[in-house]
């Protein structure tokens, strides 16, 4: 049976783009497992290479947090002397901090997000008005949820350090395993969803940006004559635009999120710094000024480009050459 290829081109006979159907829409549908699957091990292998990213985006959101601004000591003032400090005084291994819970949660949040917009784009339901915004961030939100407690021990290992650096509240967990059991036995099942009242609008946010931007790109880059004959090169081009938009529109819920998850807990398993997601946002910005909400932006912009680029290309590679083996 004929394969329908992710891509079409200009060279074919047949192509005839339609702005309402992506070209995933165009594809035949693989089963939600080897989807989850694909999706999973593409954005696990750009996070091995943007993690010392993540770790340094973590300890500058959380720098400064709830003080007026040149009130505190900074040990952190850019990405490349961030990475420096890091390095200098936790080592080469401090710089992949919290890779093996990161790894868990970028496995288990996109797999989720990747394989459910694939399906939704596969069934249609993207064509419609809005269709691919809504598709995109219900996958997001799915994703952000099931995967929230391995995004909770990310944020408290790669916050770790030893205290002439340290930043935000320290929870000294000696590993994922350990650091589950101990946030289990201390606030029971819903501690280890702690924080996911930030989490979901966050990534709902970087979803929608990130899938209807790298859908609607491919689509448009597709047109031009000379990406015809080179698709690594129109995913590529997608995955770069829509690396952008998710850098832009993300960062004040990455800050908020990263709060949510970090602070500490009193006797009665509420939060001691923030009541919620709103309450943290008021404290945020009365605290430390509205571009508090894009502290951090500089990291986030230069883990998330890549990370998209080679997360979105390994993707949709990978599915390209699934398509044509399972049909």
């Amino acid at each position: 049976m004929p394969v329908t290829p992710l891509l079409n081109f200009p060279t074919d006979s047949h192509f005839n783009p339609k702005p309402a159907m992506t070209p995933l829409a165009r594809s035949h549908t693989l089963r939600p497992p080897l989807d989850f699957t694909l999706g999973a091990l593409a954005c696990c292998g750009a996070c091995v290479f943007t993690n010392p990213l993540e770790v340094v985006k973590t300890r500058l959101q959380l720098q400064g947090e709830l003080q007026a601004r040149g009130s505190y000591q900074r040990h952190y003032r850019g990405v490349l002397q961030a990475l420096w400090v890091v390095g200098r005084t936790d080592g080469i291994r401090g710089l992949q901090k919290g890779l093996t819970a990161a790894l868990l949660y970028q496995g288990l949040m996109n797999g989720v997000r990747l394989g459910f917009y694939s399906y939704t784009e596969a069934s249609g339901l993207t064509g419609v008005p809005g269709g691919s915004l809504i598709a995109a961030a219900t996958a997001g939100a799915l994703g952000a949820f099931i995967a929230s407690p391995a995004y909770l021990v990310k944020t408290h290992l790669q916050a770790q350090t030893v205290k002439a650096i340290s930043v935000g509240h320290q929870h000294n967990h000696q590993g994922v395993s350990s650091a589950l059991v101990s946030i289990y036995q201390r606030e029971g099942v819903m501690g280890l969803w702690r924080g996911v009242n930030g989490a979901v609008p966050r990534v709902m946010v970087g979803s929608a940006a990130q899938l209807a931007t790298f859908s609607s790109a491919k689509d448009w880059v597709t047109c031009a004559q000379w990406f015809s004959a080179h698709s690594w090169l129109i995913a590529l081009t997608a995955a770069m635009i829509s690396g952008v938009v998710v850098a832009i529109t993300m960062t004040p819920f990455d800050v908020i999120s990263t709060r949510l998850y970090n602070q500490p807990v009193d006797d009665f398993k509420k939060g001691r710094l923030y009541g919620g997601f709103v309450d943290c946002v008021m404290k945020v910005t009365a605290s430390e000024g509205i571009v508090a909400l894009y502290k951090g932006m500089t990291p986030v912009f230069v883990r998330l480009a890549p990370h998209t680029v080679l997360s979105m290309l390994l993707w949709d590679v990978m599915r390209q050459r699934a398509l044509r083996y399972t049909n």
